[in-house]
């Protein structure tokens, strides 16, 4: 079973708004290179091989809320 941390599932439903790296990072307060160490380990995670799948596998596992995807 698929077990991801709030913040995983933030930086998930901030990058399906379309939010660059660095805005990512901005919100979390930390640096752009831990947002893409945690993209990777989330890719890892969903089987996804970029951004795009990421979000798809995401949406239909139902780790995004719907109405906050732009």
């Amino acid at each position: 079973m698929l077990q991801i941390t709030p913040e995983e599932r933030l930086v998930l439903q901030l990058l399906a708004q379309g939010t660059p790296m660095n805005g990512i990072a901005a919100q979390l307060g930390v640096t752009s290179r831990d947002v893409e160490r945690q993209l990777i380990k989330l890719f890892e995670q969903l089987g996804a091989s970029g951004r795009t799948e990421a979000i798809a596998v995401a949406s239909r596992r139902g780790l995004l809320i719907p109405d906050q995807v732009s």
